[in-house]
């Protein structure tokens, strides 16, 4: 089968790119992991280059098969679980690189904030784009055991500097990561929150959102409702990417609380309450990270979904419970 090849640029605000694809014979399909069945931009690049278009939430496929994976990930594990694996990632949300994974975020095999006209065919001629490969960090520390059988043994004391070199070195490492990762995920974050806590403040806004959010959120029938309608298995893998949802409502509710509109006990059972859809819309991509069959996903995809309907509200029930004399 002849494939065409095509050129994704990033959106308003997006990051990467831009990346000049075609499929081949082996990668031929196009896994769209975000929520609410196959969106217009997987539709748009399998319409153009001839692949098939997979629907991740209903089953799964290998990686080596995966043409092109989409996701709309707010920032959190998704945007960089593909591009680890070498796998082209376009992410409809505008987001570079951020999260645990943000090293393997790369211009060369990533692209954000793409709608479904920063798709189109590529010109005649284009030089296609090369991705990243995950598996140069493995075969680089294969070749750095490979050592001669005949090499001499080193001395006690040679061994003992290289074993505590190493130790450092790890430490290092790790501290470096730890403080690149407060720098991109933590620090943004909590800017975030302050202007929130700033605006609901200062603009009037939040006596607006208590009227109607308080008589809910002061009681446990109503956080019950609140946590039901997060956990429908329809909206649970929109509202998901990203937790903005969860941060949102939870500013909201700490500054109510805060005001006295909320009493202090139903903090706990708040924040069961507005998180039962967090992380559902990570729910194939753990799977497919698990390498489960096909099946396990058009079995277990939904079987999560469901359950969070039935162990949200139980949740916040015992949250309720706890939350006896903490205050």
């Amino acid at each position: 089968m002849t494939y065409n090849a095509i050129k994704i640029v990033k959106g308003k605000a997006g990051w990467g790119g831009p990346l000049i694809i075609k499929p081949d014979e082996k990668r031929n399909k196009v896994l769209s992991v975000t929520g609410g069945g196959i969106d217009p931009v997987s539709r748009k690049v399998a319409e153009l280059t001839g692949c098939e278009v997979v629907d991740g939430f209903a089953t799964t496929i290998p990686d080596d098969e995966v043409f092109v994976a989409v996701v709309d990930c707010g920032g959190t594990a998704r945007c960089g679980v593909y591009p680890k694996k070498g796998v082209y990632t376009i992410n409809l949300t505008p987001v570079g690189q951020s999260g645990p994974l943000a090293q393997y975020i790369k211009e060369d095999i990533y692209v954000s904030g793409v709608k479904p006209e920063d798709v189109t065919l590529a010109e005649e001629g284009a030089t296609i784009s090369q991705a990243a490969k995950a598996t140069e960090e493995k075969s680089s520390s294969s070749k750095a055991k490979a050592a001669p059988a005949d090499e001499k043994k080193s001395s006690f004391i040679v061994r003992m500097g290289k074993a505590v070199g190493g130790v450092v070195g790890k430490f290092f490492a790790a501290g470096r990561q730890t403080v690149q990762m407060v720098i991109n995920n933590i620090l943004p974050f909590m800017a975030f929150v302050s202007m929130l806590i700033g605006i609901i403040s200062e603009s009037g806004i939040g006596n607006v959102i208590a009227e109607a959010i308080a008589p809910v959120s002061g009681s446990l029938p109503g956080l019950l409702i609140v946590c039901i309608i997060c956990a429908l298995p329809f909206l649970s893998p929109i509202l998901g990417p990203g937790a903005v949802i969860a941060q949102v409502v939870g500013v909201f509710l700490g500054v109510e609380i805060g005001k006295g509109n909320i009493p202090p006990q139903y903090a706990l059972p708040a924040l069961f309450a507005i998180n039962p859809q967090v992380g559902c819309d990570f729910i194939p991509v753990g799977l497919s990270l698990g390498e489960a069959e096909p099946e396990t996903v058009e079995i277990g995809v939904p079987a999560v979904l469901f359950s969070r309907v039935i162990t949200g509200p139980i949740s916040v029930v015992i949250a309720w419970l706890f939350s006896f004399g903490l205050y």
